[in-house]
């Protein structure tokens, strides 16, 4: 995957990935809620921030969410094995970001485990080989889409 990106596309690139993340993550959120119901709602938040950080290769920083990503460790990996499964209709969009994620950082020269989050993404069942990478654009209006469908998105009528 050795594709080029004009990297006065990056920022927007990363807004697109960042809407990604943000559908990705309501939905797993309330899955997660009403699955570890008697854990609260608290918990369900952390365990699904803790799962897309896994996913996208850039795990939080902050203490409190190590110790918590150790402590959960077993549930965030069966959780992630069960994503495709539980939400077969996200994973055409995960790949897509995950894989502009990774032309993004390479652009930039950031991220030392790239590709090491590709191949755990396709291990976990969630990335789709076959697909083609995305351009750009197509990415996002793809985003675009899925955003204003989810509601991160409104477009002002003036």
């Amino acid at each position: 995957m050795d594709e080029k990106i004009d990297r006065k596309f990056i920022p927007s690139l990363r807004e697109g990935i960042d809407v990604v993340k943000m559908v990705f993550f309501r939905k797993l959120k309330n899955h997660l809620v009403q699955k570890y119901a008697e854990k609260g709602d608290a918990y369900a938040g952390l365990l699904a921030g803790a799962i897309m950080n896994e996913l996208f290769g850039c795990p939080n920083p902050q203490e409190r969410f190590k110790i918590f990503a150790a402590d959960n460790s077993k549930y965030i990996r069966e959780e992630l094995y069960n994503i495709s499964k539980v939400f077969p209709d996200l994973c055409i969009l995960l790949t897509d970001a995950l894989r502009m994620d990774f032309l993004c950082n390479h652009q930039e020269g950031v991220g030392e485990n790239n590709e090491e989050t590709l191949k755990k993404a396709r291990d976990y069942g969630i990335l789709i080989e076959s697909r083609d990478v995305p351009l750009p654009k197509g990415f996002m209006e793809f985003v675009y889409r899925i955003g204003k469908a989810n509601g991160l998105i409104v477009v002002q009528r003036m």
